[in-house]
């Protein structure tokens, strides 16, 4: 297992299984966790906490999913996480192209970046790479 932890919130299997081939291919030093929405995700950050465990470095945030959206999953970091993932890197990782949904994600300092699915394994190059700078 390698130290580092890239996690996937997104409602599509597909493009779960998709965006686990591109990081292997990547060849990253991260190690990949998955969820299908944001009330999952949240759920498990709070378990690993309460062990005294670290959060994912990095983020892969899709917006509409069920359940909990990734607004709404943004909402509740903000409300109860905001100190515990000062350095977890997140990025809207969405099929959105809406200006609004783009304008919305400035609105959160903890999102770093805002991208089109599908992404390739050149950005995820470079998010990695940009955190192991930070």
């Amino acid at each position: 297992m390698k130290n580092k932890v890239i996690c996937i919130i997104d409602d599509d299997p597909i493009y779960q299984l998709l965006i686990n081939k591109i990081i292997a291919m990547s060849k990253t030093e991260y190690d990949v966790i998955s969820f299908k929405n944001g009330k999952e995700a949240l759920e498990s950050f709070s378990e690993t906490l309460k062990e005294n465990k670290k959060l994912p470095e990095i983020i892969l945030l899709d917006i509409e999913m069920p359940i909990m959206d990734g607004w709404d999953f943004m909402n509740q970091i903000e409300k109860s996480l905001a100190e515990k993932t000062k350095k977890t890197a997140i990025y809207i990782v969405s099929s959105s192209i809406a200006y609004e949904d783009k304008e919305k994600a400035k609105t959160f300092p903890e999102i770093m970046g805002y991208f089109s699915k599908p992404i390739d394994s050149n950005k995820i190059l470079e998010i990695t790479k940009h955190i192991t700078k930070s």
